[in-house]
């Protein structure tokens, strides 16, 4: 047996055969809880109504898509449910991977389980055999595969996608690496889209085909053992920072990159770059007491990895307002909190807002990159019309591992983002089968909760 070989054969025995614990379980479904509140929260917005009228235009009745009668194919459902989990951006991500890991996984392993009415034990083990997939090759081949202009989201989250899907299917370990090899195939997704309507639709596609990969290796489709890391495989092609994948997964089952690294539950829905910086003027603002008329200029020093996100210095959608760190920062500061609502078209024209947009300025402090993952680390240096300078800095922000979100605040962002499609008593019931999903039997009497 080749190398390659037997690497793409540890990874499908992994997926088929792992154990998750219990604790990378609960990690597994707190993931689950958030993500169905912002899918809920989603499936409103433009990208998402344009998703949801083609994939019911094709038809199908496996699968339910989220805050709406529509039924759907299986990968129908997960491209739907994707694009509307990412929508807002307010969806959690992972600083290994540099995804959202589980705006493709949820809806990918939700829509497989409820086409084969499988348990919600069974969905939580899927997610976490799929997330460990996507942390080990985003440790192998970021920061370069990210800064070259790849979004992992799509290109590794196809590949989480298959895996957990695989898992759901009971493909037996080599298939399953047939799997993962044409979801190397399928993995794409462009960061120049950020900021349109185009990467939530990357969500959506990684969840849709890796349900697609799973099918066509569960019906015979084999493909190469050295799609992943021969010469011209997805590490190569795709600018990986390393190549030693062999290495890199040499622990999967032995070590749990969910419990070590954890999830990032975003407590604000703008990007992920933009977090810590708010925490900062935030606390600043309410500690400080000052106000939008007060503030002389905005300097905020950042890692050089975020301007490569945060590219819309003065945003002219909401979309790019939420990859915008001046208009982020000014939300902050005039209204005192950043939450759906601000990213509305009224926020972008207000004048207090776009006067002070324009001074704002964010630097790179090559600094900020030692010993602190990309997106992590940031400096805030607020100058007050009375000459003060105020200064704060942020390593990491609320909603991260080191600082993660509590259940009443977990509970309070579901109930707002599923107030924006259920009712509140069916908003309040599909939390509480969350909150149990380990208990589950039928994962449809979980995910008919999130339908109208």
């Amino acid at each position: 047996m080749s190398h390659a070989a037997a690497t793409t054969l540890r990874l499908g025995e992994f997926v088929s055969d792992a154990a998750p614990p219990a604790g990378a379980r609960a990690r597994a479904a707190i993931a689950v809880l958030d993500t169905v509140g912002v899918t809920l929260a989603g499936a409103s917005e433009p990208a998402s109504l344009i998703v949801r009228q083609v994939v019911a235009a094709e038809g199908g009745d496996r699968s339910g898509v989220f805050g709406t009668p529509v039924r759907a194919s299986m990968s129908g459902a997960a491209l739907a449910n994707g694009t509307a989990a990412h929508a807002l951006d307010y969806d959690d991500m992972c600083f290994v991977s540099l995804a959202h890991p589980s705006a493709p996984l949820v809806p990918a392993v939700l829509a497989a389980a409820e086409s084969a009415s499988l348990s919600g034990r069974a969905v939580l083990d899927a997610y976490v055999v799929g997330f460990e997939i996507e942390a080990r090759l985003g440790g192998l081949m970021n920061p370069r595969h990210y800064q070259r202009g790849w979004h992992c989201t799509s290109t590794l989250g196809t590949i989480g996608a298959a895996a957990a899907v695989s898992r759901l299917l009971g493909l037996d370990a080599r298939t399953t690496g047939n799997a993962l090899a044409i979801a190397a195939s399928e993995a794409s997704g462009l960061k120049e889209n950020f900021g349109t309507m185009v990467k939530p639709l990357h969500a959506g596609l990684a969840a849709r085909n890796g349900i697609l990969a799973a099918l066509l290796a569960r019906g015979g489709m084999t493909a190469s053992d050295r799609a992943l890391d021969g010469p011209q495989g997805l590490l190569h092609a795709m600018d990986s920072e390393g190549t030693a994948l062999a290495g890199a997964i040499a622990d999967l089952g032995a070590r749990w990159a969910i419990l070590d690294t954890g999830i990032t539950v975003k407590l604000y829905p703008s990007c992920a770059g933009t977090h810590p910086s708010l925490d900062a003027i935030l606390d600043l603002r309410r500690r400080e007491g000052f106000t939008a008329s007060d503030v002389e200029r905005i300097d905020i020093d950042v890692d050089s990895i975020v301007p490569t996100i945060l590219i819309y210095d003065r945003p002219t959608t909401g979309l790019e307002g939420k990859f915008s760190l001046p208009f982020c920062a000014a939300a902050a500061v005039v209204v005192g909190r950043v939450g759906i609502d601000t990213f509305d078209a009224a926020s972008l024209t207000d004048p207090q807002m776009t006067a002070l947009m324009a001074r704002v300025a964010m630097r790179v402090d090559p600094a900020l990159n030692r010993g602190a993952p990309p997106l992590t680390h940031a400096r805030v240096h607020i100058t007050l019309r009375d000459g003060r300078v105020l200064t704060q800095e942020a390593l990491g922000a609320r909603g991260y591992p080191e600082q993660p979100a509590s259940d009443a605040e977990l509970d309070a962002k579901f109930m707002a983002c599923a107030g924006r499609a259920l009712t509140e008593p069916a908003a309040d019931r599909a939390l509480g089968l969350l909150r149990r999903i380990d208990e589950i039997d039928d994962v449809r009497e979980l995910t008919s909760s999130f339908r109208l």
